[in-house]
């Protein structure tokens, strides 16, 4: 097996799509996102002779408090019928040759770690594969490591059903109380979500991206129409918007705003959001992070409870893994621990 890097998009979507796509951070247009941010990025193939067996975005992350390489929520391996252990197997394989090809890298261009955010589901056979390599905890996730998932495959009726019967009724209210949603997909439509974005961040008190990151995110995803903007208004007034990130599985909420109000818009906007991906043909609709103790913020509980009142269901992935390269590590480790307190986790 051996690796080789990917500079056709078609490729690199290709095997992304056809194994299952299931987190936006390893597709192309997240990779572009990465390049307009200032970093350095790989598209890393992983082959078995001619045969593509997994890819992985590397992106080249280098700070004040250390500079390491990573992978977010990857690699994306290929999909097969294997039973479980082999399939574990496969995977600790694929992983090791990649972990090896990145240690070279880490070595020779001198970064102090290298960090994955694994996209396997958290059991103890996916744990133990990096805790083989060498692998440790990270002290922080540095995307989401605990999701919250709907399967949208069932008709809207039967999706409606399965929702907390409060969620249900708030989002039959809302086109009641004058609640209305459109969507849109003009560059202009981010001035319109960053005055939303920064009212909540104001009254939730988090650190908010930026409005060029935001611009970003959403113009490399509509360049391939995988990107809208969803926007719920009463009269002329926006209370509540969101973008939907989207690949050929899954509807991703990621970016959200709101304002304080009695109206129950969230809801039908979120409604709105499930129904658009599944006119898509997406298989599922990621709500993205909920309340993982010990990982995020205690503070999530409401938006945890928000979510899982559409249905669904909780899904972890293996926690964020460092090697250790120098030991410089340890001033991000440090740093990474204060952030964790401030973030009240």
């Amino acid at each position: 097996m051996e690796n080789k890097q990917i500079l056709s998009q078609q490729t690199w979507t290709s095997f992304f799509d056809q194994n299952g796509s299931p987190s936006f951070l390893q597709s192309w247009e997240w990779g572009e996102l990465q390049k307009k941010l200032g970093y350095k990025i790989e598209r890393i193939g992983l082959y078995d002779n001619t045969v593509l067996k997994g890819i992985a975005l590397l992106i080249k992350i280098r700070a004040k408090r250390g500079s390491f390489l990573f992978i977010p929520h990857g690699p994306i391996i290929l999909n097969s019928s294997q039973n479980s252990k082999l399939k574990t197997q496969i995977e600790q394989k694929i992983i090791s040759k990649l972990f090896d090809y990145l240690k070279i890298i880490a070595i020779k261009e001198k970064f102090d770690f290298i960090r994955i955010a694994p996209i396997l589901i958290d059991t103890k056979g996916n744990k133990q594969i990096f805790q083989n390599i060498g692998f440790k905890d990270a002290p922080i996730y540095m995307h989401a490591e605990r999701i919250w998932l709907l399967d949208i495959t069932k008709n809207e009726d039967e999706l409606l059903s399965q929702m907390r019967k409060t969620t249900r009724y708030l989002i039959r209210k809302a086109p009641k109380d004058g609640i209305t949603i459109i969507k849109k997909t003009s560059k202009e439509s981010v001035d319109d979500f960053w005055k939303l974005y920064e009212k909540t961040a104001l009254r939730e008190h988090f650190i908010p991206f930026s409005k060029q990151y935001i611009t970003d995110e959403f113009t490399e995803f509509a360049r391939n129409n995988n990107a809208v903007f969803f926007f719920a208004k009463k009269g002329e007034e926006y209370l509540a918007s969101a973008l939907i990130d989207f690949t050929k599985s899954t509807g991703f909420y990621h970016q959200g705003a709101s304002v304080h109000t009695k109206y129950p818009a969230p809801y039908l906007l979120q409604w709105e959001a499930i129904k658009e991906s599944k006119k898509r043909g997406c298989k599922s609709y990621n709500f993205w992070g909920i309340l993982q103790p010990g990982r995020s913020p205690k503070n999530w509980q409401g938006l945890t409870m928000f979510k899982q009142g559409f249905g669904g269901f909780q899904t972890d992935y293996v926690t964020t893994q460092d090697y250790i390269i120098s030991p410089k590590y340890y001033l991000s480790y440090t740093y990474e621990l204060y952030l964790k307190w401030k973030r009240g986790v």
